[in-house]
Order: structure tokens, then C-alpha cells, then sequence
């Protein structure tokens, strides 16, 4: 007879005298304030390490003689009261966010921040990588400077995977259900006390989605789950794993996110007047918010405009190929009532979301479509946006489109280690993380005597091989390894001597990054490594996406060179890269290496957590590496021209690499250590962070947002949705004229061209445009001046003709006269493109006519 095996959880009693250590576990501003974690963890380290440091589950499970004693412990109460003092200091600031000298936002504004997935910390498993990782570190920036934020997206069962590797190399992930009731969210409940839940219509029938809160610090995160016994199991599952399943998961992942997350807020009651889409999951936002201005009785196109003049996106991806797309076929099954209900066609739909390239319905190009703001994540990946996305602006040179480009940056609190903090109160000054920007302030780096410098680097770094001797202990004994051999693999990791060079590896493994670079020439990597005085060990870690063969394969290959006796020791490969090691990593390795194929970093942000913690990079001029080396804060391996095949290409710079290895980065750690440390290292690294912590803190990124997105798409929303959205009905009626004369607008030169006038002298331009039906004001008639073989059109002088008077047979002559103030050969060219005073950007409608 079958015995039922009963389950119980017994959970302890918080005594009252720490009953704000349930509040403490309840928001995400743990996952910044490690003083906060900190008493968690003096409560039970072991148990605190168990439950992945997650104050809620730690609490559920703690012994109740601990608490007991806690509660009685005056050493710890005093500790906790501090913390608490901390955090309602921090909660307790009403201050409304405004940038002197920029437009500030209103005191009803709001911005609404949705994205696929949030890294707040290891206890809040929602994220698999640099993208999550961003938007936690954007919501916690948004809560320290106070600016009315909200974020959206969904809360999935299984995060992503957790990995290990066993003797052969090979990845093994592992997916285990979360303990919703372990996390730091609550669901949002009605008046009534019942639980706040949404619908969205999928292929007829109907998925409900249940609403839960996480607040972080003061931001608060709306999460959509699925997982209700109303919905089927096929519904259920919607939600059920990060970028989990096939296509049709994929596609009802987002519709959930884009749709189902807009009427999640408006059944909150929540109004924002700016929507930013942090990558292309969540663009179908855009058509559930056109849905609710239609139902209010405004035409599709009046809607469109309205939504987009408020609406920012944020593209991450530098390839064609990485852009979500979805079929034709698919869209019309999944969107058919949508244009029934909108009166469109499923080709003005689909339109919405094509390419030149592909006549797949494709994600980016509608949040580009349906969105005035845009932008890239540092300056090169701005303009290598532009390029691929040139097509949606079919007339505009790249150079001059819409896309913009905020550079990322790290939220420092997060990622700066605490033992730097004391020394930074004493050389920096009280306050310094309000002045995370001032660049004065951190010239203060500068004063700290290189013997503490030093020993808050060795302290770092003892504490990060700590954490990798017990990594690779624990990973090793699983794969049936002998502890003689561990000993072997760990004699350079010495955490109570930890002087030797030491160079951090850690990221997605996909392809385009290259873990294998190093490896390119073995016989020249042994002889970098073989030199006993001046010992290297790399440290790599990192997961490949489980379909991803060839970043699985990176990991195999390293696994295996790691075991050759000339690297045995001074090449290891953690499993199982998280926030928790990252932290560690980041913080405590002596250089960071990172080495893309260029362009394909859109931005990176982990070196940036290296370096304000005191370590150099050693990168590819790359992504926020491009514009953050100045030569001297670290090493730059210089791109090589894109004309080379790909084997060449990594051979080329894999060089680079070894001699800079071999030339400047060990001879630099290992000079002049007759004081116990080099100084001339001492001083790049002190370099290191004085040039790049004030440049690439969350202060700045959301800063510029603000001053560039946030306040415009703010007051282009007060323009068009005032007086009945009469500025929306203007605009997209004057776009349907323009788009229908467009066609037959045409320049012809009036006076005679010169090609050669004396300094000083006046430049006459006159110009005949048939208007095609359009008024002189629907354009801007324009000189572009250049000098000769100048390529970038962005770099060019601008002069607008002005409407003189109607000519025969309906043209319209402007004109314009120009005194040049330089001398020598000069290009000009006269073109005309759409002008409206409420148009976002002179170009958005991506049309020009040249002479």
C-alpha cells in the first residue's frame, strides 16, 4: 500500500525587537547596500550562502535560538539600527529629480520602463545576462536620484539555467521552479483584498496574468505571471522560463510583456507620459496603447503619432540577425482581431513591422516605427545602428537619421567594493557618491598613499580567490577529481598571498566575444606563461546559451587547454557565472579581458565594474571601450580593417594581444616591486578610476536620458495629447499630404552656379521648387556645405533658403545669400525634406529631395 509522505515548512517568529529585518528583506535595496546584507549574513553565514543570499528565504529558515539571541545582542542591534537609520534616511528624501539647465520633468510625469528581464541580484532570478544586468542597475539609478519611474516585465518560474561543467568541458544547465513566496515581491491585491489580475487575447481564448510588486529602493517593478489554474498548461508555461520554448512562446512571451504589461498599469491606475522599450520584446506596448487612444475615438494614424511622440527605445543589438522577428503568417493569426478592432489592414500592420531586407514582421523596426526616440548604447554602437538601420529612413544618410546613442554605464553602489569606501570618506571627501560625476571630486584618487591603495587591491583580490579556490574545489570534487590534483590547479589561486597577476575573463560565451582568442597561438601563450618569476593565472567564466553549439564548443576547448600541464594552475574556468561571482570577479582581478570581434560589442558594461574598483582593461576598441580609453587608464587592442577574413583577423589581434601581454601589461605589475608593489602600476590604476568613475556612473547614463529622451518625449506628449490630441490629428494629418505630394516635389537651379568668388563676397543661391500641392512652410528648402571629400554629412553647415514669392507654373522660388567665411575648395548641395513644428526630429519621416 502506497504511503503518502506528507510536507511542512516551520518557519520561525521574528521577535519584535527585529521585526523591520522582514521589511529589510522586502526590498531590493538590499541588492545595492551591502551593509544590509551584511547582517543577514552575521546571523548564519552558512545558511546565507544556502539560500543564495536571499533575505526573505533566509528568514523562512533560520534557526529560532539565532534570532533569539540576535534580538538580545547588543553588538548586533546596534549594527541593525544603523542599517535602519541608513535606510529610512535614504527613503525619506522627497527630492523630484531635475538637471540644471535642462528641461525638467513635470511633477506628474512618468516614465514607464519596460523590458524582457531584470538583474537586481542573484536572490531575484530574472535575468540571464548584460541586459538584465542593465535595467536593474537603470531602476536603482532611477530610485537614487528620485525620478518617477516605474518598470515592467514578467516574472518567469525559471530564471536562467544554473550551469556546471564536468571533466570533459561540457555544459550541463539546470533548471529548477523558483519559491515565489522566497522572492522579494508580494502580489498587488484590489480594495477587496483579492488579487489583482489582467487578460490578453491569444489566437480566441483568453490568458489571465496575475500582477505582483517588487519595490526597489524607490522604484517599484510590476511583474505579469501566468501560471494560474485558470489558464491551460500550454498558457502556464507562458511565462515559465526566460527566452524558453519555440517561436510561439516567444511571441506570447511578448505580447504578455508589450500588451499585457500596458494594461497591467492601467489597471493600477497608472499614467505615465513617457515609454521606454529597453530592446524590441516589449514593442507590441505600442499597439495596445494605439488600441486605447482608438477606443477613444481617434483615427489609427492620429493614434500612432500620438504614441510616438512619447515612446523611447533602446536597440542593444549590433546585427541584422539579432533583431526578434516573427512570420507573416503569424502576426496575421495573433494580430487579425487587433486590425479588425483598429480598422487597418494586416498589411498596414505588417508594414509596420518590415524591413528592406526581410519581409518578416520584425521587432525593432516596429519599436523604430512606432517611437520618436532612439537610441544605441555607447557612440559606436549609435552609429552602427544608424547603418543597419539606415532602410527604415530610406532618403537620410545614416550619419544624420533619428538614432542617438546614450552611452551605458553601472550603478556604483552596486559594484563598488565597500573596503574602498572609508578610503574614499577620507581622500575624497563626505558624499562623494552624490558626486559621482564631478570630475574634480575624483581627482581625489590621486591623494590616497599607493600603500593603501595597494592593500585594499590585495584585499580585494584575496577575497575574490577565496571565492574561486572554493568554486573550483567544489566543482572539481563533483567530477571525481583527487584532491592532489586539486591542490595543483589552485597553487598560484594563494588568497593568503595574493600577489600574483591575475587577468578576469568572464561573459556570455557566444561566439562574437571570443573566450578563444587567447589560446589563437599556443607556443607563444606557454612562453607568456612560463616565465616562473612573474607568474600569470587567467580566471574565465561565463554560460552559453543551451542551443548555442559553438559557445558550448568555447567552453569544451578551454576546459580542455586548462588541463595541459604548461597551463595547469594558470588558466581556470568557473561554472556557474552569476551576480555573486561577478562582484567578486570585477572587484578583485588585476586586469579585465575583453576582446570582441569589432563592431559587435554593442556597449559592455562589466569593465567599467573592474575599473572604478581599480583594475585596467585590456580590450578591443569596442563598444564603451572606444570612447573610454584614453592611453593611458589601461590597454587597447586597435580593431584591424575589416577587410581581412576572419582567420586573419584573429591572428592579427590575437598578436596585439600577446605583445601587449608580453610588453607592457606583466613588465608593468612586475616592475619596481621592492616596496611590495609596483608603483608605476599603482598610479595607471588610480588613473584607471579617476578617468572612468565619474564618466560611466548611472548618474550620468540616466542624466542624459533625461536631458535627451525623457523631458522631450515628456513635452511632445503635453503637445500632442492637449486640447483633445488636437496636436496628434495635425500632425498625422499633414504627414498623409506630405507622404501623397511627396513624389512630385521637385528643385531646379534659377540663378547661375559659380565656381569661383573672391573672400568676402556674397554666395546668391536662388531655388524653384514645385511644391506638388504642399504649402512653402510644409519644407525646408537647405545649402549643405562641405568640404571636399568630406564624408560624414553630420560634420556639415547648414543653411536654410528663405520662401520668396509664387512663379510660373506653380513654383516657388527661394532664396538665399551667404557671405562664406573660409577660403579655399568647397561642396554644396541644395536639398529639401518635410518641415512641421511639431515633428520630433527634421528627419523622422525619413524623406529628402536633392537638386
Amino acid at each position: 500500500m502506497p504511503v503518502t509522505n506528507f510536507h511542512l515548512e516551520v518557519n520561525p517568529v521574528i521577535p519584535p525587537r527585529l521585526a523591520r529585518l522582514e521589511e529589510l528583506s522586502k526590498n531590493l535595496w538590499y541588492s545595492w547596500d551591502r551593509a544590509t546584507r551584511a547582517i543577514f549574513a552575521r546571523l548564519h553565514p552558512n545558511l546565507w550562502h544556502a539560500v543564495n543570499h536571499n533575505p526573505k528565504a533566509f528568514l523562512k529558515r533560520i534557526d529560532q535560538k539565532r534570532l533569539n539571541g540576535a534580538a538580545e545582542d547588543p553588538i548586533f542591534l546596534g549594527t541593525m539600527d544603523r542599517v535602519l537609520a541608513a535606510y529610512d534616511s535614504y527613503h525619506n528624501v522627497a527630492d523630484n529629480f531635475e538637471l540644471p539647465g535642462k528641461p525638467p520633468l513635470n511633477q506628474d510625469d512618468l516614465i514607464a520602463y519596460f523590458c524582457a528581464e531584470f538583474g537586481f541580484h542573484e536572490s531575484l532570478p530574472i535575468y540571464s545576462g548584460g541586459l538584465g544586468i542593465l535595467a536593474g542597475d537603470h531602476c536603482k539609478g532611477a530610485s537614487d536620484m528620485r525620478l518617477p519611474f516605474v518598470a515592467v516585465g514578467l516574472l518567469y518560474s525559471q530564471g536562467y539555467f544554473q550551469q556546471t561543467i564536468d571533466r570533459e568541458g561540457r555544459q550541463h544547465p539546470h533548471y529548477s521552479d523558483t519559491d515565489f513566496d522566497d522572492l522579494p515581491i508580494i502580489p498587488v491585491l484590489r480594495k477587496d483584498g483579492s488579487e489583482m489580475r489582467i487578460s490578453v487575447d491569444m489566437l480566441g481564448r483568453t490568458v489571465w496574468a496575475k500582477i505582483w510588486s517588487a519595490k526597489a529602493g524607490n522604484t517599484m517593478l510590476y511583474l505579469l505571471d501566468t501560471a494560474l489554474p485558470e489558464n491551460s498548461v500550454a498558457d502556464r508555461n507562458i511565462t515559465h522560463r526566460l527566452y524558453g520554448g519555440e517561436r510561439t512562446t516567444r511571441i506570447e512571451q511578448e505580447i504578455l510583456l508589450g500588451i499585457g504589461g500596458v494594461r497591467a498599469l492601467r489597471e493600477l491606475n497608472i499614467r505615465p507620459t513617457v515609454w521606454h522599450i529597453n530592446e524590441g520584446h516589449a514593442a507590441f506596448l505600442t499597439l495596445e496603447r494605439i488600441r486605447g487612444l482608438f477606443d477613444q475615438g481617434l483615427s489609427f494614424d492620429c493614434a500612432l503619432e500620438a504614441v510616438a511622440a512619447n515612446t523611447v527605445f533602446t536597440t542593444h543589438t549590433p546585427v541584422p540577425a539579432g533583431h526578434d522577428h516573427f512570420s507573416e503568417d503569424m502576426i496575421r493569426r495573433y494580430f487579425g482581431e487587433f486590425c479588425t478592432a483598429t480598422g487597418i489592414t494586416p498589411d498596414t500592420l505588417l508594414a509596420m513591422g518590415r524591413t528592406p531586407e526581410s519581409p518578416e514582421f520584425n521587432m525593432t523596426a516596429l519599436a523604430l516605427r512606432s517611437s520618436r526616440f532612439h537610441n544605441g548604447v555607447s557612440r559606436i554602437h549609435g552609429q552602427v545602428s544608424s547603418s543597419i538601420l539606415a532602410g527604415l529612413w530610406p532618403q537620410i544618410d545614416a550619419t544624420e537619421n533619428p538614432m542617438e546613442y546614450v552611452t551605458n554605464a553601472v550603478h556604483v553602489p552596486s559594484f563598488l567594493a565597500t573596503d574602498w569606501h572609508e578610503t574614499f570618506d577620507r581622500y575624497l571627501g563626505l558624499g562623494w557618491l552624490h558626486r559621482l560625476t564631478d570630475q574634480n571630486c575624483w581627482q581625489g584618487i590621486y591623494r590616497i598613499p599607493d600603500q593603501i591603495f595597494w592593500s585594499i587591491r590585495q584585499s580585494l583580490k584575496a577575497q575574490m580567490l577565496h571565492l574561486v579556490r572554493h568554486r573550483v574545489r567544489e566543482q572539481h570534487l563533483r567530477n571525481q577529481g583527487s584532491e592532489s590534483h586539486l591542490d595543483r590547479m589552485l597553487k598560484f589561486a594563494d588568497p593568503a598571498n595574493p600577489t600574483v597577476l591575475t587577468i578576469g575573463f568572464a561573459r556570455r560565451f557566444a561566439t562574437y566575444k571570443r573566450a578563444a582568442l587567447l589560446f589563437n597561438n599556443l607556443d607563444w601563450l606557454r612562453e607568456i606563461l612560463g616565465d616562473a618569476d612573474r607568474p600569470v593565472i587567467f580566471i574565465f567564466a561565463g554560460k552559453a546559451h543551451p542551443a548555442d553549439e559553438p559557445g558550448q564548443s568555447l567552453i569544451r576547448q578551454i576546459t580542455q587547454l586548462s588541463r595541459r600541464p604548461e597551463f595547469e594552475g594558470r588558466v581556470l574556468l568557473l561554472e556557474d557565472y552569476d551576480l555573486h561571482l561577478a562582484r567578486r570577479l570585477v572587484s578583485g582581478v588585476d586586469v579585465w579581458l575583453n576582446n570582441p570581434i569589432y563592431p559587435l560589442e554593442a556597449s559592455g558594461t562589466s569593465g567599467m565594474k573592474a575599473a572604478i574598483n581599480g583594475a585596467m582593461n585590456l580590450s578591443v576598441l569596442d563598444g564603451w571601450w572606444g570612447e573610454g580609453y584614453d592611453g593611458k587608464n589601461g590597454w587597447a587592442i586597435k580593431p584591424t580593417s575589416e577587410g581581412l577574413d576572419p582567420v586573419e583577423r584573429d591572428t592579427e589581434e590575437a598578436r596585439t594581444l600577446y605583445e601587449l601581454l608580453q610588453d607592457s601589461v606583466i613588465p608593468l605589475y612586475y616592475h619596481n616591486t621592492s616596496l611590495g608593489y609596483s608603483p608605476e602600476w599603482v598610479a595607471m590604476a588610480k588613473h584607471s578610476i579617476a578617468s572612468i568613475m565619474p564618466r560611466y556612473n548611472m548618474n550620468r547614463m540616466l542624466g542624459e536620458y533625461v536631458s535627451k529622451f525623457y523631458a522631450p518625449a515628456a513635452a511632445q506628449w503635453r503637445k500632442y495629447a492637449g486640447e483633445s490630441f488636437s496636436g496628434a490629428q495635425h500632425v498625422a494629418a499633414w504627414k498623409e499630404k506630405v507622404r501623397v505630394a511627396w513624389q512630385g516635389v521637385r528643385l531646379r537651379r534659377v540663378d547661375q552656379p559659380m565656381n569661383r568668388i573672391r573672400y568676402g563676397a556674397a554666395l546668391s543661391v536662388e531655388v524653384a521648387v514645385q511644391l506638388n500641392g504642399l504649402a512653402p512652410e510644409d519644407l525646408t528648402v537647405e545649402l549643405v556645405i562641405t568640404r571636399p571629400g568630406e564624408r560624414n554629412p553630420s560634420r556639415s553647415k547648414r543653411y536654410a533658403l528663405r520662401h520668396q514669392h509664387l512663379l510660373d507654373h506653380g513654383e516657388h522660388l527661394f532664396v538665399r545669400q551667404l557671405t562664406l567665411e573660409q577660403c579655399g575648395k568647397i561642396d554644396y548641395r541644395i536639398r529639401a525634406f518635410p518641415h512641421h513644428d511639431l515633428l520630433t526630429h527634421p528627419f523622422e519621416m525619413g524623406m529628402t529631395v536633392w537638386l
